[in-house]
């Protein structure tokens, strides 16, 4: 059994920033139709309840969810609960979502999931989660020609993070010492999606991006001569999926699920499948 309490960023091949097509996975876009108590969830809203999961996510967060080169929505986080709905004879719904009305769609059901790469670290009083099934971290990619080399390098610089992120709440004070950090910005800025945001670090609009380690290791797989990631981490944390605040029967039955396909070598050739987009088997957390 490999070390999965360790990250390991995989060795990379350079990937275009447009995925080939990856055989047997994505849908067809679908239309949305439409404390400490923790309450129950509205019948009838959940996977459980009602045969269906309702998967929202970003479609421009490769490699967790996007769509391919054939128009259609794919991803490593999709292609996990697409698996599950098959699993539990759900039918499956992804919808695509502005990321900043993700609760929006949850509270009101036209989303009963949160699937996309979501860090639970920080929001576990504002949902009900899975369990947590990967390791993550946030970090810092730069130009590789910018000279900057260490997060001191950061001050007086302008750093760039997707809206409503794990890497904007760590930055913007949910820990204190990166809150510091930030303080020696010249900017930290916020955007819609990480695509855009790396297209403005190419550009020299913006001197850093904040993000997922994940996400890091897709940019630098597709342009591995552009862009270098800092050694420091700004943080540490886990992606689970996010369940509207009482739903623990469809949070239940999809760790369930995770764990037969773990069990049974589904997940691992899945990893497989997205190595070269900076998928690793070595930070599956789910035993």
């Amino acid at each position: 059994m490999l070390n999965r309490r360790s990250f390991v960023i995989t060795s990379l091949t350079a990937a275009a920033l447009s995925v080939a097509t990856l055989a047997g996975c994505g849908g067809t876009p679908a239309d949305t139709t439409g404390n400490t108590d923790e309450p129950a969830a509205e019948a009838g809203t959940g996977a459980v309840d009602t045969g269906t999961l309702i998967v929202g996510f970003d479609s421009s967060y490769p490699p967790y969810g996007y769509v391919g080169d054939d128009g259609e929505y794919t991803g490593f986080d999709l292609e996990l609960a697409q698996e599950v709905a098959a699993r539990n004879d759900w039918e499956v719904q992804l919808e695509p979502i502005d990321w900043d009305a993700k609760d929006t769609m949850l509270d009101s059901g036209a989303i009963n999931c949160i699937w996309n790469g979501f860090t639970m670290e920080g929001r576990e009083d504002d949902y009900t989660f899975s369990e947590p099934y990967m390791l993550n971290g946030q970090v810092i990619v730069v130009r590789a020609d910018s000279g900057i080399a260490s997060f001191d390098d950061l001050a007086g610089k302008a750093v760039i993070t997707q809206v409503d992120s794990a890497a904007y709440n760590v930055l913007a004070g949910e820990d204190a010492t990166q809150a510091d950090l930030a303080a020696t910005f010249a900017s930290l800025e916020t955007i819609g999606d990480y695509n855009t945001a790396f297209m403005q670090l190419e550009s020299g609009a913006v001197d850093a991006v904040a993000c997922d380690l994940s996400i890091a290791a897709y940019q630098l797989a597709a342009k591995p001569d552009a862009y270098v990631q800092l050694d420091e981490f700004l943080s540490e944390e886990h992606y689970a999926v996010g369940f509207k605040k009482g739903d623990d029967a469809s949070a239940e039955k999809v760790t369930e699920t995770l764990r037969a396909m773990d069990e049974d070598g589904f997940v691992a050739e899945l990893c497989e499948k997205y190595a070269e987009d900076g998928i690793s088997y070595d930070n599956w957390c789910l035993e």
